[in-house]
């Protein structure tokens, strides 16, 4: 059939749906069938691609077949499909030779036979040989007779004797017909040479010999000997081995030897089983005086299990997607071994594989499926080996490893290696500066794995982020946008998302814990004593009789920094000499270091630093000015003289204002605690009729109440208890005072600083009188002062 012809529709005879041949992909798998034919996914017929050759295929079989096998999927299903090569009359009887060449002697008698070669035709049944046919002679006819195998024996028979002198070479035509229409025929000249007395034909022991061998007989073994006996002598009785000129032993002979001499046949290459089965030899022997008898040699040879089974892959299907489903074919292989029998059974397995199972498909087809689920993370590929081993002794093995690769599906969201980060900024930043790194990790790839972070704040709603952080979505640092300040906000706590750009996306959180660390960046600030508004200075009263060691002052700061910025130690940098005081470095209490002599200096400057911890330290000063008296009378003297309030300066003018207004408030003062005075005498004598008197006007005052107003820490408000007792010997009146601050700008110097007092700690009994005057003094210079 020629090129291009169409055989049958497949899809027909399988009862596939033409429309769905293309998705199917339906396929020709074959070795040798592939060269032949073709099938076509428009229409489902079997096409023929290349001019087949029966004879070649199958030589003289009596039936032939190509076989392969038709592949489609979706599921996948595979046929096997048997296609019959049918024989027709396309080759003509040869004769090989075409030309025999006969001797025979002048004696020899009617009726003797010569062999002759039959013709050959590769085809079969009755397109092969049928008939022979001589041409017309007086001498010779032909003669055909079978041996036991079938095969046809042709014999040229001599009818008359020969006369040499006569005619010493005959020439006849054969020919040979098949029995196809039309019929075919092929010829050869026989040539009959008349030669003396060389009567007897070499004769051997068998017309046929017949040896088995193993194809994997070493080469230059001796197989067979062949041997043929001549009746006659000398010469005539030599006998020479050889091989026949056939077209068999055109092909085969260069496998086999035959020694001349000896008729040792031995082999000459290494045989095959899988490309040569049998062997047909056809061998002559001939004697000296050239006359020629021939035989055949039938070699079998038999199967050894020489070849291991091989794998192909049909169909492969990777990468996977690593959620694929058990159950999910993902290799279609195929297992051949050459060899035949036992040793051409072949059984195949996986090695270690337990997430993949082998399924025989059909006889040489097997399949690979998932048994579990895939995890990409844990595996991203398989290297799944298939061992295939013959059933031959020994058994012969192969194996073959196919990668399998899986591909990423988002199933992991991104993690955190902890679930809380903590790190610490100093405060005064610069903005923009990166203060942390959060990072996270996924162990998809590509897509799944590209992550993105973003935060939000935990528990402070009132708090807008976004003036304060921000942070890189890409490598997760995150940046101070403005400058940290420690007094004002002492940490974030910061809710950071990682979030993967897979589909649906997966996110994780954590939490970062951002604390401000405090730097020493507030100066100490001194509460007390304190520089009123107008920047006057103030003083401290100290009693004369102060024993050494007593409290007369104490400095109070305080630091808006913590921790060790925040420790204040107090000390004098500047204080008259000789010092009669000392500070305590922890508290800032102020205390005599020995008494007061009657010579002493009534007025003493000091100055005290108080300094933070910190590095390097901040510092604040504050000046004292320490005033030595029992009583406001010992610091008047130290006034200006009156004499120079006559003088025309602003000074002098305020002092004499100063004068006359503290006269006339004191007079006003005394004239009010006569009158009060008086009142509470005539009430108390109301008050005796009904029981008897009270010491003092005022119960007693516990001295732990007191207490708690005389440590020097802080300034209380002045408060006058005046209390007049009814017995004339008690005339008396306490004054209790707490702490007031008394500006002396002009008592002491007009160059002095602001000056910090604090109030007499212990109560005073004196005379009404000089009590009096001393408390008007004191108090109302002061309001006026203070004014």
């Amino acid at each position: 059939m020629r090129k291009g012809s169409v055989i049958a529709n497949i899809a027909d005879d399988l009862g596939l749906d033409i429309n769905h041949l293309t998705s199917r992909k339906l396929r020709i798998v074959s070795r040798s069938a592939e060269r032949y034919f073709y099938v076509s996914l428009e229409n489902g017929n079997l096409y023929i691609k290349d001019r087949i050759d029966r004879d070649t295929l199958c030589g003289a079989e009596a039936s032939c077949f190509l076989t392969f096998d038709a592949v489609i999927e979706n599921p996948l299903t595979v046929f096997r499909v048997r296609v019959e090569i049918q024989d027709i009359n396309d080759n003509s009887p040869v004769f090989v030779p075409d030309i025999f060449t006969i001797e025979t002697i002048e004696l020899t008698s009617a009726g003797t036979r010569f062999a002759l070669q039959n013709a050959e035709d590769p085809d079969i049944g009755s397109n092969s040989v049928q008939t022979y046919k001589l041409s017309d002679n007086q001498y010779f006819t032909l003669s055909e007779d079978r041996n036991p195998d079938g095969s046809r024996v042709l014999e040229l028979v001599q009818e008359k004797p020969l006369d040499r002198e006569t005619q010493s070479l005959h020439e006849l035509i054969l020919t040979a017909m098949d029995g196809g229409k039309p019929v075919r025929s092929g010829t050869a000249l026989i040539r009959i040479i008349v030669t003396d007395v060389n009567d007897n034909f070499p004769i051997f022991t068998q017309q046929v010999y017949k040896v088995s061998l193993n194809e994997d007989i070493p080469v230059n073994t001796t197989i067979i000997t062949v041997g043929a006996n001549d009746k006659d002598e000398g010469l005539y009785s030599e006998i020479t081995y050889s091989f026949s000129k056939t077209s068999g032993n055109i092909h085969y002979t260069g496998a086999f030897s035959i020694h001349p001499v000896s008729g040792d046949m031995k082999t000459n290459n290494r045989l095959d089983f899988e490309l040569v089965r049998n062997y047909e030899l056809s061998l002559q022997a001939k004697d000296g005086g050239g006359l020629v008898a021939h035989c055949k040699v039938l070699i079998e040879v038999i199967d050894v299990n020489d070849n291991p089974p091989e794998i192909s892959i049909t169909s492969l299907s990777t990468p996977i997607p690593e959620d694929a489903a058990p159950g999910t074919v993902v290799v279609l292989i195929e297992v051949h071994d050459q060899d035949s029998g036992e040793n051409g059974e072949v059984d195949c397995k996986l090695l270690e594989q337990s997430s993949f199972s082998l399924i025989l498909s059909d006889d040489s087809y097997y399949r690979i499926i998932t048994t579990s689920e895939m995890d990409r993370e844990q595996m991203p590929s398989y290297n799944i080996s298939i061992l295939a081993t013959d059933r031959g002794s020994p058994a012969l093995s192969s194996k073959m490893t196919i990668k399998l690769e899986i591909s990423d599906v988002n199933d992991n969201p991104p993690m955190f290696h902890k679930s809380k980060f903590v790190t610490h900024v100093p405060e005064n930043n610069l903005p923009g500066a990166s203060i942390y790194t959060v990072q996270a990790s996924d162990p998809d790839t590509g897509e799944n794995a590209k992550i993105i972070y973003s935060i939000s704040t935990i528990g402070t709603e009132d708090l807008s982020l976004s003036a304060y952080l921000s942070i890189n979505i890409e490598s997760g640092v995150v940046y101070a946008q403005r400058t940290f300040d420690y007094e004002q906000l002492k940490e974030f706590v910061i809710h950071v998302t990682a979030t993967d750009s897979g589909s649906p996306s997966l996110s994780s959180n954590a939490t970062l814990l951002i604390r401000i660390v405090d730097q020493n960046d507030n100066v100490p600030r001194i509460l007390y004593p304190t520089l009123d508004s107008g920047g006057a200075a103030i003083f401290e009263m100290v009693p004369f009789a102060s024993e050494p060691g007593s409290l007369i002052a104490k400095v109070v700061a305080v630091d808006s920094d913590s921790g060790h910025n925040s420790w204040l130690s107090y000390h004098f940098i500047q204080a008259s000499e000789p010092s009669h005081f000392v500070i305590n470095e922890h508290t800032g209490e102020i205390r005599t270091i020995h008494a007061f002599l009657e010579k002493a200096i009534l007025r003493h400057k000091v100055v005290v630093m108080v300094k933070d911890n910190g590095d390097p330290a901040l510092s604040a000063t504050v000046t004292l000015s320490l005033i030595v008296a029992d009583n406001f009378q010992q610091v008047v003297p130290k006034l200006n003289p009156i004499s120079d309030i006559g003088d025309d300066s602003p000074q002098n003018h305020l002092q004499l204002y100063l004068l006359i207004a503290l006269a006339l408030i004191s007079l006003l003062f005394i004239i009010t605690l006569i009158l009060v005075v008086i009142s509470k005498c005539k009430k108390s004598k109301s008050s005796s009729a009904f029981g008897s008197f009270s010491t003092n006007l005022y119960p007693p005052v516990d001295p732990r109440v007191l207490s708690m107003y005389s440590d020097g820490t802080l300034p209380l408000p002045y408060s006058y208890n005046l209390c007049v007792a009814l017995d004339p010997s008690e005339s008396d009146f306490v004054v209790t005072e707490s702490n007031q601050n008394v500006p002396v700008d002009n008592l002491i110097d007009a160059d002095d600083s602001g000056l910090g007092s604090e109030g007499l700690k212990e109560a005073t009994l004196m005379s009404t009188d000089t009590q009096v005057g001393w408390v008007a003094h004191k108090v109302f210079y002061g309001l006026i002062l203070n004014s």
